[in-house]
């Protein structure tokens, strides 16, 4: 038994499906299955199986799942204590919606690594507003930056910035096609929010890698691409693109940062709130374009267990 293989329990019998777990941590599906299916072996007992209404836990797996769940959790912690013994940066990982990852995590981090009397190791990970949760509960996460994840008295989820979501291309056109990052997959999300009071049918959705790809598309004329206001503005300011006036837009969206409540909440992972707070994290999230010199430039590194 492995903190590898509890991690994927963990998350398939929080998020429901293999599918979510393997898009939570970045990795294939066939690497959860192995992962889970090395588990079932070892404990014989089959944990999850299929249902009507998805993942079905096993009174095996019931039994499983909150021990597990400790587990992983302990496993983070044993990690940042060697982590500290030999001295080497303290780790936050970071997660985020699709545009925020995107334009504002790494620059945001880079930032505070900078102000910081710690010696810090961030990385940032894509995920979708459902797997946070998730991902924070079992310290696979510090701080998740996107919708406000409500109910969970575990968290505490705050506003950090507030923007809002407009439509862009080159012109007005009747029943165009919508560009969108990979958020539009996410029901949860903000874009897909807008796109279901547009009543937009899933036929004229077109998904891209990320908000810069679906621009680029958008300026080429494919269709209207959803972006944030503030993000987009310099390419409408070169005259690449234009913002195009629909019935929902502009549509008013906050981003909030959420931990752990503060008796659970890794000390770093505070700092890092608190410095959200702060004017130097505001502009960044205004205008993060100024960019790193090369040497200091570190790509984002998706949130795994795998490692």
């Amino acid at each position: 038994m492995t903190l590898t293989q509890l991690g994927a329990f963990v998350l398939v019998a929080r998020l429901g499906s293999v599918k979510e777990a393997a898009r939570a941590l970045n990795v294939s599906e066939p690497a959860v299955s192995q992962a889970l299916a090395a588990l079932r072996r070892h404990l014989g007992d089959p944990l999850i199986v299929p249902g009507r209404g998805g993942m079905t836990l096993t009174e095996g797996g019931a039994r499983l799942l909150p021990i597990a769940s400790q587990m992983v959790v302990l496993g983070a912690e044993a990690e940042g204590a060697v982590r500290a013994a030999r001295g080497a940066p303290e780790a936050l990982r970071v997660v985020a919606v699709p545009a925020i990852a995107e334009f504002v995590a790494t620059p945001l981090l880079e930032a505070f690594g900078a102000r910081s009397s710690r010696k810090v190791e961030g990385s940032a990970g894509v995920v979708g507003g459902r797997e946070m949760a998730v991902l924070l509960h079992n310290r696979l996460a510090d701080v998740a930056l996107g919708p406000r994840l409500a109910g969970d008295r575990g968290l505490v989820s705050e506003p950090v910035f507030r923007a809002s979501l407009v439509a862009v291309g080159v012109r007005a056109v009747p029943r165009p096609l919508w560009l969108v990052d990979p958020s539009g997959t996410d029901p949860c999300s903000e874009t897909s929010l807008l796109l279901r009071r547009l009543k937009v049918p899933e036929e004229r959705i077109r998904v891209y890698p990320n908000q810069t790809a679906a621009w680029a598309a958008a300026a080429d004329g494919d269709g209207l691409a959803v972006a944030l206001a503030h993000l987009v503005a310099p390419r409408v300011q070169r005259g690449e693109l234009r913002v195009v006036a629909t019935p929902a837009t502009p549509a008013e969206v906050r981003w909030h940062a959420t931990t752990l409540a503060p008796d659970r909440r890794p000390p770093l992972a505070g700092a890092f709130r608190r410095f959200l707070g702060t004017a130097d994290a505001l502009h960044i999230m205004r205008s993060p374009g100024s960019g790193v010199p090369p040497s200091r430039f570190r790509p984002p590194v998706y949130v795994t267990i795998w490692s």
